[in-house]
């Protein structure tokens, strides 16, 4: 898939204080700004955008507002993981005819014992022979719970319609074993914003990373030095991205992305519930790092 490499926005979903409904013109702002810093596309309704927290109809009217906001050179990739095989495929379909230009698919997770390798096979060859558009396979154990095999991925990467993976492990021994399976066809992107310059170096194509919708000039400024050879100007910006995504992103999570958009002059704003805004501590964490 052509245009699969690079920085991308796993953007947020913005949601009015009081009524917790879609911020849409605060959606399409922030998607303008990410566009704005360089980034490469967005990913819309990922693990940051809270999207087990939306509905379909938010799904859909979110990936509309992307690709009005996004040109024609700048990817759209839509989140549609879902528990049964079905429901992503159906969500597949409405990314496709809401203007998406490839999917990410998170593995099914509610019955995590039952996915073994021959289940999540069956899931992903399901999923990939039925989706009208490109499939990005999505590795996050943190919520997953489990990893996908590496063996199993080099197998799914040989399907026309799999054209790559978001590995959002952290682990470079999990993400060598990917990029083993990397190809003309399939890309291995990093979902790391602390390994970023890691994975690069170890042959990565880019990454889908939190840590760039309020570090976005960071993130590009460690992609560009590592393309131009520049490894001491990777490495200094790499000091400065991989506390922020390990605070921000790794520990405080969406509220604290969210609360360091905001503090960085984008919109943020509220998680919906269960998730709760940053506390006092939580605040005075993000506040350390955040330019003043």
């Amino acid at each position: 898939m052509r245009g699969l490499r690079g920085i991308f926005a796993p953007v947020v979903t913005p949601f009015r204080a009081g009524t917790e409904d879609l911020d849409l013109d605060g959606f399409r702002a922030n998607a303008r700004a990410h566009l704005a810093d360089g980034l490469a596309g967005l990913v819309v309704a990922g693990s940051t955008g809270e999207a087990a927290l939306l509905d379909e109809a938010e799904r859909t009217a979110l990936v509309a507002a992307a690709r009005e906001v996004a040109p024609p050179d700048r990817l759209v990739i839509a989140g549609t993981g879902a528990e049964s095989t079905r429901q992503c495929v159906a969500r597949c379909r409405a990314a496709k005819a809401a203007g998406a230009d490839a999917v990410l698919v998170v593995a099914p997770h509610y019955y995590a014992n039952a996915m073994t390798p021959e289940a999540l096979r069956a899931h992903y060859q399901r999923v990939a022979d039925a989706s009208p558009l490109p499939v990005l396979l999505y590795n996050i154990p943190k919520y997953m719970h489990f990893a996908l095999p590496a063996a199993l991925v080099a197998e799914l990467a040989g399907h026309p319609n799999v054209v790559g993976i978001k590995d959002s492990s952290g682990d470079a021994t999990m993400l060598a074993g990917f990029l083993a399976a990397q190809s003309e066809t399939f890309t291995v992107l990093t979902g790391s914003g602390a390994g970023l310059h890691a994975a690069l170096q170890a042959g990565a194509r880019g990454g889908i990373l939190a840590v760039s919708l309020f570090a976005g000039p960071t993130a590009l400024t460690v992609a560009s030095a590592h393309a131009a050879g520049d490894a001491v100007a990777a490495a200094a910006g790499q000091a400065i991205l991989t506390p922020l995504a390990q605070v921000v992103v790794a520990k405080l999570g969406v509220p604290g992305v969210k609360y360091a958009m905001d503090r960085t002059g984008r919109v943020g704003g509220v998680p919906r519930l269960p998730l709760l805004p940053l506390d006092a501590a939580g605040r005075a964490e993000a506040d350390a790092l955040l330019p003043a």
